[in-house]
């Protein structure tokens, strides 16, 4: 009888034991377009969407998609990767962000193989907010975030502290941005952060502006290098900058800026600078009523340490 007592009671403090446990976060879940956000985001009894799986995924470990899925908008507050490359994590914002980065410094976020439908009235596809950290963005497409006209971007870069470390790569970004002041990827750090964006094989069609540096938030010296990407048919300029405070530098190599409305590559402002190298700009369009200025084509020349570069015409 005291056997089957003393079983009795170990059984009883073990159970809650093995609960808690596999409900500790794991380094690995999973999200399916079937699943439920009360499994526990394991391969074989998956989640549905990414807030239901990231509560449950430890800083610095990975959510994947099974299968095509509409996973839902998502704040991420810790280091981690959603990755989807097989299949299609979709995310669709109608009215709101797509996926808002609000990491603590230090965090290292990636977003690989999602898909961000924002039907004309969502707001930014993909933000970063506070304090900067380091965001990859691979093989993601953002579509269509308007604001009905309204303030909205595809990628908003608005670090308001620290040093924000942002690569975009293989993505398309189209149809983006409701106003003049937005951009397929707007960078508008505030607060004296700076911000770092390399941008490379990237197709930026169809936005506003294809990408903005905009010093008007008061942030701090901040770099821009796209290298091997189209800037299209955007119907402002296709990359603008424009600061008087800190310096902006962008930099453009080996890609393709045409049918723009406005200027190919714009510049406004004392603290910035430009460089172009084997970047081509066939049929400029007529500069259009912005800020910026436009830039001629030409190699990669030096300039002083402010004002900005004095390009050298091709003969």
């Amino acid at each position: 009888m005291r056997r089957i007592t003393l079983l009795a009671s170990i059984l009883g403090f073990a159970i809650p034991l093995l609960a808690t446990a596999s409900a500790q976060a794991q380094t690995r879940t999973w999200v399916s377009g079937v699943g439920d956000d009360l499994n526990p985001c394991s391969r074989t009894a998956p989640c549905k969407t990414f807030p239901g799986a990231i509560s449950k995924t430890s800083a610095g470990g990975e959510i994947n998609c099974l299968d095509p899925n509409g996973a839902g908008q998502v704040t991420i507050t810790k280091s981690i990767s959603i990755v989807c490359d097989y299949t299609e994590g979709g995310i669709l914002a109608s009215g709101v962000n797509g996926i808002i980065v609000n990491a603590p410094a230090g965090s290292i976020v990636t977003l690989k193989g999602i898909d961000i439908e924002c039907f004309g009235s969502g707001i930014n596809g993909i933000e970063m907010i506070n304090v900067g950290v380091t965001l990859h963005i691979h093989k993601v497409q953002v579509r269509n975030c308007r604001a009905n006209g309204g303030n909205a971007n595809g990628i908003l870069v608005a670090p308001s502290s620290g040093v924000a470390v942002v690569t975009v790569a293989d993505s398309y970004i189209t149809n983006n941005g409701g106003t003049i002041s937005n951009a397929g990827i707007l960078i508008r750090p505030t607060g004296g952060a700076n911000a770092k964006v390399s941008v490379s094989g990237v197709k930026l069609e169809a936005n506003t502006n294809g990408i903005f540096m905009d010093g008007a938030g008061g942030g701090g010296a901040s770099n821009l290098a796209v290298k091997d990407s189209v800037l299209s048919a955007n119907s402002n300029a296709g990359i603008a900058v424009s600061s008087t405070g800190s310096a902006f530098v962008a930099t453009a190599a080996n890609s393709l800026i045409t049918l723009n409305s406005g200027n190919g590559v714009g510049v406004a402002g004392a603290s910035l600078q430009r460089a172009l190298a084997e970047t081509r700009f066939p049929a400029m369009a007529p500069a259009s009523p912005t800020p910026a200025e436009p830039c001629s084509r030409s190699r990669t020349t030096k300039s002083p340490e402010t004002g900005p570069m004095e390009p050298r015409l091709r003969r």
